[in-house]
């Protein structure tokens, strides 16, 4: 008989604090194995803690959580940055993925992939047309997962100061998984057999999108 999964997404809290940073820590290291200076500055300490707190109580940062309520996965939302995006990208037609991170105890279960579909869903369902990460730059594996879930390579813009740039978008509402998505809860506490799932169209069609770019965060599947 197959196994029932137990994973569902939730708002984070004060308290999964840090777990995310433990996630972040595990993936910095594992980034190292791979041969890729991403996030070779380990984010630590005070500031990082500062910031997923700022994200947590701004109800941008979500947390996947397992059977026994283990954080295996976390990612945010986020404002457009400025550094990359510009005016002609129509930044209010797209929402934002940052900080997708997933524990390698839970790799193999496409957390990453069902993660993006909920977000995929979540831009459809607030009328968006994209959803547009920026990556590393010179993190081509990362790039090539990204492409093989749908997204399009809009270009890669370079400044001194940033090490991330590599950008793309996917359109709102497609899902890679469709059959395998998350359940989502909607308050801190729900047990995940308890969750509700987000209804929004697997596929969003809209014909006023084509007139919008048809080519478009630092993350780690």
């Amino acid at each position: 008989m197959k196994s029932v999964r137990t994973e569902y997404l939730r708002p984070a809290a004060a308290a999964d604090v840090p777990a995310l940073l433990a996630l972040r820590t595990e993936a910095e290291g594992w980034l190292r194995t791979k041969g890729t200076d991403q996030w070779s500055d380990p984010e630590t300490g005070d500031r990082a803690i500062s910031k997923w707190r700022a994200s947590i109580d701004e109800g941008r940062a979500w947390v996947v959580v397992g059977e026994h309520d283990e954080v295996l996965a976390t990612v945010s939302r986020g404002s457009v940055d400025r550094d990359f995006w510009t005016d002609d990208d129509r930044p209010e037609t797209a929402l934002y993925l940052y900080k997708l991170i997933v524990a390698r105890e839970a790799s193999g279960r496409q957390l990453g992939t069902r993660v993006i579909d909920w977000m995929s869903r979540l831009a459809a369902l607030e009328g968006r047309t994209w959803v547009r990460i920026d990556t590393w730059r010179t993190n081509t594996g990362l790039h090539a997962y990204y492409e093989r879930l749908g997204f399009q390579h809009v270009r890669t813009e370079a400044p001194s100061h940033r090490l991330s740039g590599w950008l793309a978008q996917r359109r709102a509402g497609e899902v890679a998984l469709p059959h395998d998505l998350l359940p989502v809860a909607s308050h801190e506490g729900c047990q995940g057999d308890e969750a509700t799932l987000i209804e929004v169209p697997h596929q969003r069609m809209d014909a006023g999108a084509k007139g919008d770019l048809t080519s478009g965060n630092g993350t780690t599947p």
